[in-house]
């Protein structure tokens, strides 16, 4: 018998797509739905879908809703049972993948890029087009930390007077040890051109670009620093893509420019997943970095005052309540969990959100297509690339 918080609660039935490492997370996040307060709609997985058995194996033990399995996905989308779907899998097969998602009339929160390359992103925003019932988002974590969330507030309050330039950046270092096998993100069939943009880059884009920071130019450093790794065979294979890229930008507004360097690296010594953003202005400067999660760092300055840096702890305190204490860590379980609780906002409430912090949205991936575009041909020709977003 439901009680009666579980009756007031609307139940969003999922399925999810690829059961890998960030397909568990989700469902992690999904048994972690008590952690939230004042929410009116919950996650329910009833259904998994991975080409590998074993991949579903997990989910079958550890989630108590999950009532079918399939290893053809197709099947799943049949189901009408299931209300939404979280998609993660490899790039190559979001075109097809996430357009068949769309038109089986799923709701889906899918993996960034969102296509391997800008003719297969184009593919799923068509799709959307013909169905603009369905909400279509994009999974990106790092808005939601609290550090990030409070960036995001003094931007929107016009804090920093001029822009004098910005950085973000999403340093990943699991790639530094040589011997570590080739996977599908090294190869451009599975992964793209594109190479750790496509894999890291809206990420760091999604802050900017929620900023309506588009780069105008870009001129872009792509670099391999290991370029040949073990292959199944025992034998060593060329490493096809991109491991890290920085990305000199320039943005225009309509009252200011400014330069903003955006950085995704696969090998970046001394990291682990860290993401940053730093914004320096001639009212105010601030950054933030995951590498120290409970630190907002701020320089609020007037003309003729000294120019001092703050270091303050940030609270415990995002978009969505929860029952933990603001003096305690927010870590990346909780950023899911919070996105997530934004997609299922969304998709209860819809323009009525119970906040405004909504995920990244396809639109957005679409610009992220543009500007990686745009820097593939950089690398090639040496030159600055000019980006024309028809506004």
């Amino acid at each position: 018998m439901m009680n009666k918080e579980e009756k007031a609660r609307k139940i969003i039935r999922f399925g999810v797509i690829g059961c890998g490492l960030m397909g568990k997370e989700f469902a992690s996040a999904a048994a972690r739905w008590c952690h939230l307060t004042d929410v009116d709609f919950e996650p329910r997985i009833t259904a998994v879908c991975d080409a590998n058995p074993t991949a579903t194996k997990w989910f079958i033990q550890a989630i108590s809703s999950v009532e079918h399995v399939y290893s053809d996905y197709k099947e799943l989308l049949a189901n009408p049972n299931v209300d939404a779907i979280y998609c993660a899998v490899p790039h190559n097969l979001h075109a097809q993948l996430y357009t068949d998602i769309i038109h089986a009339g799923k709701h889906l929160l899918g993996e960034k890029p969102f296509g391997i390359d800008a003719e297969a992103n184009t593919a799923i925003l068509k799709a959307m087009a013909m169905h603009p019932e369905i909400i279509v988002r994009c999974s990106s974590e790092f808005p939601f930390y609290p550090g990030a969330f409070q960036i995001g507030e003094w931007v929107r309050q016009g804090r920093f007077g001029r822009i004098i330039e910005v950085e973000a950046g999403f340093w990943h270092s699991s790639d530094l040890d040589p011997s570590k096998p080739i996977n599908w993100k090294r190869r451009i069939a599975t992964n793209g051109e594109y190479g750790c943009m496509g894999d890291l880059g809206m990420h760091v884009l999604h802050l900017p670009l929620r900023f309506g920071w588009k780069p105008r130019s870009v001129r872009s450093l792509l670099s391999k620093v290991v370029e040949n790794r073990p292959d199944d065979n025992g034998g060593s294979v060329p490493c096809e893509t991109w491991d890290n890229a920085i990305l000199a930008c320039e943005v225009k507004t309509d009252d200011q420019a400014f330069p903003m360097m955006l950085s995704m690296k696969r090998i970046a010594p001394g990291h682990a997943n860290t993401w940053f953003i730093r914004i320096s202005g001639t009212a105010f400067s601030a950054e933030f970095s995951t590498k120290n999660p409970k630190q907002v760092v701020s320089l609020p300055y007037t003309p003729g005052s000294a120019q001092s840096w703050h270091v303050t702890d940030a609270s415990y305190r995002s978009a969505y309540n929860t029952i933990t204490g603001g003096i305690f860590e927010f870590g990346f379980s909780d950023s899911i969990l919070q996105m997530w609780a934004a997609f299922c906002d969304e998709l209860s409430n819809g323009v009525k959100m119970q906040q405004t912090l909504h995920c990244a949205t396809p639109e957005e991936t679409a610009y992220s297509h543009k500007l990686f575009t745009a820097a593939l041909q950089s690398d090639k020709t040496g030159q600055t690339v000019y980006l024309n977003w028809g506004e």
